[in-house]
């Protein structure tokens, strides 16, 4: 009879140790964090000549240094590869970042540079061009994609920067330079660096517009006139100096 109750004993034992396991809440699960990210946007403004004048596409203009009388039917280029540097020095890069501006409207003239880690910044750095992978990449999409108009063919890659537009100067009455080129002495891509001057919070509530000045005159900083020079279709020393005159004359403008 004793031996019973022990055994007895220890099954209610049992039953209670196991029903309260069963009726022990559940641990909630910690909610996933979700980090705050914000925007910036990179605009180009454009300025003519050493007067730094408003710059238009379809107005016509003297050259200061060349004299030639010309008028923008068409002022297209790449930027890619941006970052941004954080306050402790190091750097966040936007994925996929390519941009094809044309100065044609305001709006194309943007780069919208999106999910930006929530913090300040000091600098920012880009690419003028696209980097010589993607120009060997074959056929791809967006700003890339081979129906902008801006590509040659797979051996010889993007055009980086196309400027039309008419002159009386040109032996044509138009000119046509189409500047491209990524490797060897033919490279044509241009990393520059802006720095902010300060530090920029980029968060939730805080979207800066970071404003770059760039100046189509300069393109014939180094370059003789359209009387010389009026078409370039193809890799080259031309396309090379006339590109990076361009190029290495953009500056950081404004920051809001």
């Amino acid at each position: 009879m004793k031996t019973r109750i022990s055994k007895y004993t220890l099954l209610l034992a049992s039953v209670a140790v196991l029903g309260a396991g069963s009726c022990k809440k559940k641990e909630d699960t910690p909610a996933p964090v979700v980090p705050i990210v914000g925007n910036a946007n990179v605009k180009f403004s454009y300025v003519y000549g050493s007067s730094m004048l408003p710059w238009e596409m379809n107005k016509q203009y003297v050259h200061p240094k060349t004299g030639d009388t010309m008028t923008f039917t068409m002022f297209r280029f790449f930027v890619s590869n941006i970052k941004l540097k954080r306050t402790d020095g190091t750097w966040w890069a936007q994925p996929e970042s390519y941009f094809l501006l044309d100065a044609a409207s305001a709006a194309a003239s943007n780069c919208f540079v999106s999910n930006v880690p929530d913090g300040e910044y000091t600098a920012m750095e880009y690419t003028m061009g696209v980097d010589s992978l993607r120009n060997v990449s074959g056929a791809q999409t967006g700003a890339l994609s081979v129906q902008s108009g801006m590509f040659w063919d797979w051996n010889t890659g993007y055009i980086m920067l196309k400027a039309e537009g008419n002159s009386p100067q040109s032996p044509t009455g138009k000119f046509a330079l189409h500047m491209g080129g990524f490797s060897g002495v033919n490279n044509t891509v241009v990393v520059k660096t802006a720095d902010f001057g300060k530090n920029v919070k980029i968060g939730k509530d805080n979207t800066p517009t970071i404003t770059l000045i760039a100046n189509p005159a300069r393109l014939w900083h180094s370059s003789p006139g359209l009387d010389s020079i009026s078409v370039i279709h193809m890799p080259g020393a031309n396309a090379v100096r006339m590109s990076k005159d361009f190029y290495d004359n953009i500056s950081l403008g404004s920051i809001q």
